[in-house]
């Protein structure tokens, strides 16, 4: 297996929780998504995957795109423990917590959209700071009210991490980053301790990563 990825990469983060928790380790391919314009519009990646996005996970000669499809073919073949456990009500919530940030959070705060933001329409950083503010202040907040009306648990969906904490906890790092607060936000920040505390979580960090330009603590 090969592991097309970026050390600050959501997408790619995810799938980095997940090959932790199943004790599986492809081989990175670091692809640099501000490097010489972005190394992922390079002709080169656009054959391995022709949106030009991280991730792209290559196995038995095939090659896998758009990180949840990556986990859940992940969780189909390597069975423990399960991303999407329980019955299928129970699977049903967790993939929509997963989806809540992945299709309704995450996109709107990418690095192709900061970049449409800045170029196209012409917004300085105060401007790019209102956008971020408000979809991901938004998002999180919506997403404390879908944890509120579930036992108090150290992960979204009980003991154990499941895909929903694999989508959260990268984008709570980019809520980090663009001084998106939500330490009003009791559930959340209660998660958060619960990923700096799991070693699946921390390993997968982006500071972490071999590529990575910033070190923890840096």
């Amino acid at each position: 297996m090969r592991f097309h990825g970026y050390w600050r990469s959501s997408a790619a983060w995810r799938c980095r929780i997940a090959f932790n928790l199943k004790g599986v380790a492809p081989e990175l391919v670091p692809v640099h998504l501000t490097r010489n314009g972005g190394e992922q519009k390079s002709a080169a990646y656009r054959q391995v995957n022709p949106q030009a996005l991280v991730p792209a996970l290559e196995v038995g000669g095939r090659i896998l795109t758009q990180s949840l499809a990556i986990l859940e073919w992940l969780d189909e073949t390597v069975a423990d423990p399960p991303l999407l456990p329980g019955d299928a009500l129970d699977r049903a919530q967790i993939r929509a917590f997963a989806l809540a940030v992945a299709c309704d959070i995450h996109p709107l705060q990418n690095l192709r959209v900061q970049q449409y933001l800045r170029g196209e329409l012409a917004q300085d950083q105060a401007g790019v700071d209102r956008w971020l503010a408000r979809w991901l202040g938004d998002g999180l907040q919506a997403l404390e009210g879908l944890l509120s009306e579930r036992d108090v648990t150290p992960f979204a969906f009980g003991d154990s991490p499941t895909l929903a904490d694999i989508c959260l906890a990268p984008q709570l790092y980019s809520a980090d980053r663009f001084g998106i607060s939500y330490a009003h936000l009791p559930r959340i920040s209660a998660l958060a301790e619960s990923y700096a505390r799991h070693p699946a979580f921390v390993a997968a960090h982006a500071h972490c990563q071999p590529d990575s330009e910033i070190r923890e603590g840096g």
